[in-house]
């Protein structure tokens, strides 16, 4: 038997609009199915989203319309939703604080499919706690980010830093370091631009630190400014507006390999893929000092 929006929001202070609204025509998705997912993932999602700040990427119509992102909190979430105001350079935004089912729930509802988080907490937004390393295959080829990631684990592990990867959710492949607190957000930056210039010097044909397309040629590019003050990630576990209705899935060094689909981690197979074991579970107790890999970096 069809569960109803209640099923979903039972105990849960959300209203599901037009539940029945289709987000992805193609594969049979609506909203209430996305409602459902961050309802089942909640409890492996909430970890990357709570205490960080958000920005949304609304898309009302899903696949059927246009998407912007939005940084400020949206007018219709619940007037109790957590929030957080930082000074940019010319203005000032409220972001909205991730980490309560109702604030995720709200989003989806109004729109929002993919999340993007901050590296840091919202205690100290200057303070992150994790690097990331975002490549993106000019080739539109997985494998190429595959092949990309393990250069990118090669130079980690060289560092004696532990990494992470996980989908995208598209044609790439994000790198995740745990790293302690202490370094400033353009201390991170900076070592996440060094490490990646001397792998493009390393694999030029390959590699690229290029940030205009026009100028990748072919090769991944390793995108350095996901981690630069105010900048974003896709969470993991966030759902992206793509064909299949994807999530981005954190994976295991050992799975990552150029034969897999990407697209295989969606909604529809999300009830399997959530019950096995979590190839992150050891993400928070593995955070390291980053003291002498940022001394290091330019010695590889």
């Amino acid at each position: 038997m069809a569960r109803g929006p209640e099923d979903v929001l039972a105990g849960l202070r959300v209203r599901v609009t037009h539940p029945e609204k289709p987000y992805w025509p193609d594969d049979g998705y609506t909203k209430l199915d996305l409602l459902r997912f961050y309802v089942e993932a909640f409890d492996l999602y909430q970890p990357y989203v709570a205490d960080r700040l958000l920005s949304f990427r609304r898309c009302p119509e899903g696949m059927l319309g246009s998407c912007f992102f939005q940084k400020e909190k949206p007018a219709g979430m619940p007037p109790d939703t957590p929030t957080k105001r930082i000074q940019h350079v010319q203005k000032s935004t409220n972001y909205v604080v991730g980490g309560r089912l109702e604030t995720h729930l709200s989003a989806a509802n109004m729109g929002c499919i993919a999340i993007h988080v901050w590296n840091s907490r919202t205690r100290d937004p200057r303070q992150p706690d994790w690097i990331c390393f975002d490549l993106d295959p000019d080739s539109g080829l997985f494998a190429d980010a595959v092949r990309a990631a393990f250069r990118v684990k090669a130079a980690l592990d060289a560092l004696e830093l532990v990494s992470f990867p996980k989908t995208s959710g598209g044609k790439g492949l994000h790198v995740f370091v745990p790293i302690r607190t202490g370094p400033d957000t353009d201390d991170v930056l900076r070592f996440a631009e060094r490490l990646g210039t001397h792998l493009a010097a390393a694999y030029p044909k390959e590699l690229t630190m290029e940030s205009r397309i026009a100028s990748r040629k072919g090769r991944v590019y390793l995108d350095p400014f996901r981690n630069g003050f105010g900048q974003t990630v896709c969470a993991p576990y966030s759902v992206r507006r793509r064909a299949k209705a994807p999530f981005s899935m954190p994976l295991a060094w050992d799975e990552v390999k150029p034969t897999m689909d990407p697209t295989s981690y969606n909604i529809g197979s999300a009830a399997r893929t959530l019950r096995r074991p979590d190839p992150w579970k050891d993400f928070w107790t593995a955070r390291q000092s980053t003291a002498r890999a940022f001394k290091a970096v330019d010695k590889l």
